[in-house]
């Protein structure tokens, strides 16, 4: 039997090189200037937006997908996408590889994260997950009912809910298979008409020469050594993110089934999505 795939050793990285570190420097300090000046102007814009619009966000999200924009072309990193935008209500879903899919899933299509909720009270990636209205939830049955509310809440403000149904990240290399609890919130009774789930695939490709789990994040991988190499890099790589056709929710009998429909679609987008283990 071979051994799983995150089992094995994770890619060679090579020291930086001085000019690897003024490159650190300069791309780290333009990207934080973007991202936490946008967070500024953000939050200020929501004192407005929230007494006059209450959950509805018709302003603030453009920021959030100026600033993802942004990110790509301070890092160096292509950004490319193709398909069509859902214009129903309902979720998106997508494979999971790296903390760059925040950039690369809010750079083009209005999303709100679905994210659990210990997540919120991390320094730093809490802070700008609330501030752009990342949904959090109790992975816990007892807070089933808490959650549908929350979701029919969201989605009656017009929002389209993103998850990552593997439960976790990967090497980039494959689909993992998808876990079904979050598919349940849309199969049981939210009154809303025409719900949809669109999957969504994100593929990145190394920069040349380097590991093809280049930009992968996963396991008890460290944020702070992965965002120096992915800031170091001379050259750089790409990301497409493939809007697949959604699926109409009322045409699946259970939650099984809607999240093995999403998985095989994501699954036959990615070029390597037959690998598993």
């Amino acid at each position: 039997m071979s051994p799983l795939w995150n089992a094995a050793p994770e890619p060679d990285v090579a020291p930086i090189s001085p000019l690897g570190w003024l490159r650190v420097a300069w791309r780290g300090l333009i990207l934080g200037t973007v991202v936490f000046g946008g967070l500024a102007i953000l939050l200020t814009l929501r004192l407005i937006e929230r007494p006059l619009f209450g959950a509805r966000r018709p302003l603030t999200p453009w920021i959030t997908q100026w600033v993802c924009r942004a990110a790509f072309f301070i890092l160096g990193i292509g950004f490319s996408s193709k398909g069509q935008l859902m214009p129903m209500p309902g979720a998106v879903v997508a494979n999971h590889s790296s903390w760059l899919d925040i950039f690369a899933l809010n750079a083009r299509k209005r999303v709100y994260f679905v994210s659990k909720a210990e997540v919120a009270g991390w320094p730093g990636i809490g802070w700008l997950a609330r501030a752009t209205g990342t949904v959090f939830i109790q992975r816990d049955r007892r807070h089933a009912r808490a959650q549908t509310d929350l979701f029919r809440t969201r989605l009656r403000a017009g929002h389209r809910l993103l998850f990552f149904p593997e439960g976790t990240s990967t090497d980039g290399r494959r689909v993992l298979p998808f876990k079904t609890t979050l598919f349940a919130a849309f199969l049981s009774d939210l009154n809303i008409d025409d719900l949809h789930v669109q999957p969504c695939c994100v593929i990145y490709n190394a920069p040349p020469r380097e590991d093809s789990r280049f930009y992968g994040w996963w396991g008890d991988m460290a944020f702070g050594p992965h965002l120096l190499q992915t800031l170091a890099a001379r050259r750089q790589g790409a990301v497409q993110v493939i809007y697949l056709p959604p699926l109409r929710v009322a045409d699946f009998s259970d939650r099984k089934a809607l999240a093995a429909a999403a998985e095989a679609a994501v699954r036959a987008a990615h070029p390597q999505g037959d690998l598993r283990d």
